[in-house]
């Protein structure tokens, strides 16, 4: 991804709302990294480093050679052809024990020992050997063909920093240096309750007055991706009492998500509900679109935060608060949200008071450029605009229209979705 332009600090006249800014540092200030664990370098893919990752070993260990051929010393092969005794062999995992002795060579092997006394590898295809004499007609640059001692790394050098999400090919180079195990930080447990009277859960089929309820599936999925343990603690009904007893059911998480009741009604009880467990809250308004009633507090020390019920409007906020707050739980350095520069295969009218993501398909250009083409539609109850969209658009509150050929800001949702 392009390095992230600058982020102007959108700000907002009404009083009651907060910007998107402020609601994520709000989020971000109320947390710390968890703590560090170890655990065996089988298990460390997709977790986190919880600490400077160097090396135990160096690699190579010795000099080794890199192609097939013969190992030998320079000064033996000043004209050619060169002829030389064979005195051994080094294979991988078998080096030659001993000596190079002036006017002999070792047969060597990819990945062998280079045996003492020899500084250059004339190649296999150069070479030609009869009985224990070689007669070689070119010899490569004295030191070419051999990989010193540490070329790769070496004991003490830095591998992996903490903080970084470990992938597969730091457990290969990992596992090369000498580590057996990895410490890593323990991965946030995020408790997700979804509200409402008229969900039921997936696979049911729904009644009068019923619809599927979607969030939780969609926001523990999201939360596996980004490094989290998923506890889903059902559906609560509207009532303060069912919403009070499934907020207990979140005791050992390390922060409490909630899908629908975020706002202030008649029948938003969420806040109601949870209040009777001790609930402060720190804000519930944001100055967004999709995802106006945002809510975030504490019960005690668990952390809790309120996305709308809206199946768009839950997801957009996950992806914008949630993520950069298990980021912060698992002590990774960026926290913020990565945007590229897109330019606008269509023109966009003046955006109102509120910050915007819209939906788009992003594509390549003939020459190379980021375009990106927003859904004429962006009600928030279609769920399947999001999921075939590649991106959000982000406008800034009051941003004037936009003309096509433009540029604007855009976060890409397979590197949101699919990753850390």
């Amino acid at each position: 991804m392009s390095a992230a332009p600058s982020k102007p600090r959108f700000e907002h006249p009404d009083s009651g709302l907060i910007s998107v800014e402020e609601a994520r540092a709000r989020i971000l200030s109320a947390l710390r990294p968890l703590e560090v664990e170890t655990v065996p370098i089988a298990q460390a893919h997709g977790r986190v480093a919880g600490a400077d990752l160097e090396a135990r070993l160096n690699h190579p260990p010795d000099a080794v050679s890199a192609m097939d051929g013969y190992a030998l010393r320079a000064e033996d092969a000043r004209t050619m052809p060169a002829r030389l005794r064979k005195i051994g062999v080094s294979r991988a995992g078998e080096r030659f024990k001993g000596r190079l002795t002036p006017g002999a060579c070792i047969r060597i092997f990819t990945g062998a020992v280079v045996p003492e006394g020899a500084d250059t590898i004339a190649l296999q295809e150069d070479s030609e050997e009869s009985g224990e004499e070689v007669v070689i007609a070119e010899v490569p640059p004295r030191g070419r063909f051999i990989r010193k001692a540490g070329m790769d790394f070496s004991v003490g050098q830095l591998l992996v920093p903490a903080g970084r999400a470990i992938g597969a090919r730091d457990l290969g180079l990992l596992a090369s240096a000498g580590h057996g195990e990895v410490p890593v930080r323990r991965r946030p447990r995020v408790a997700i309750l979804s509200t409402g009277d008229e969900l039921v859960a997936p696979g049911s089929v729904p009644g009068p007055d019923q619809i599927v309820g979607s969030n939780g599936i969609a926001l523990a999925a999201a939360v596996r991706s980004w490094g989290a343990e998923a506890v889903e603690i059902g559906i609560a009904s509207d009532e303060t009492r069912a919403i009070a007893e499934a907020a207990d059911r979140a005791r050992g998480a390390d922060i409490l998500i909630t899908s629908g009741g975020a706002s202030v009604g008649d029948h938003d009880l969420v806040q109601a509900g949870i209040a009777e467990r001790g609930f402060q809250p720190d804000f519930w308004r944001i100055a967004m679109r999709p995802g106006k009633p945002l809510m975030f507090g504490r019960i005690g020390e668990l952390p809790v935060l309120g996305v709308p019920g809206n199946p768009v409007s839950a997801l957009v906020c996950a992806m914008l608060f949630l993520r950069p707050a298990l980021r912060k739980m698992l002590g990774m350095a960026e926290t913020q949200p990565q945007f590229e520069r897109a330019r606008l295969t269509v023109a966009l009218g003046q955006n109102d008071k509120r910050e915007e993501y819209g939906r788009g398909r992003l594509e390549r250009g003939a020459d190379g450029t980021l375009l990106v083409t927003p859904f004429r539609a962006q009600d928030s109850a279609m769920q399947a605009l999001l999921a075939h969209a590649d991106c959000l658009i982000r406008r800034a509150p009051h941003a004037p229209a936009a003309a096509e050929g433009e540029e604007v800001e855009v976060i890409r949702l397979d590197l949101v979705e699919g990753g850390f």
